[in-house]
């Protein structure tokens, strides 16, 4: 768990570094961007891929293609959201319970 927890940190602080360097390039960087998003929304589903994986790649998608707002860490909140402010820390990409159920007809 520890090391799932680890590489999702280590991507999300790659990815929000390259999304915040295209901004830094002039004349360019607005176009970069228009290429950055797409691949921005595909890795954070990818990432995350519940629920909150789907809204999240949504809101890195717009972020990154507005321009001036490349410089919110979008990644890096997801992964504080998804291991310390979520209540269920635990259960966070493990398989689901299979439940044994018998049906009884009269």
């Amino acid at each position: 768990m520890n090391n799932l927890k680890s590489n999702l940190l280590l991507k999300g602080l790659l990815f929000d570094a390259l999304g915040m360097a295209t901004s830094f390039i002039p004349a360019i960087g607005l176009f970069l961007d228009i290429v950055w998003a797409p691949f921005a929304a595909k890795q954070m589903s990818e990432m995350y891929p519940d629920r909150k994986g789907k809204i999240a790649s949504v809101i890195v998608f717009v972020e990154e293609i507005l321009p001036f707002t490349d410089f919110v860490p979008t990644f890096t909140i997801m992964w504080f959201y998804t291991f310390v402010f979520s209540k269920n820390v635990e259960n966070h990409n493990q398989e689901p319970k299979i439940i044994d159920a018998e049906i009884i007809s009269k």
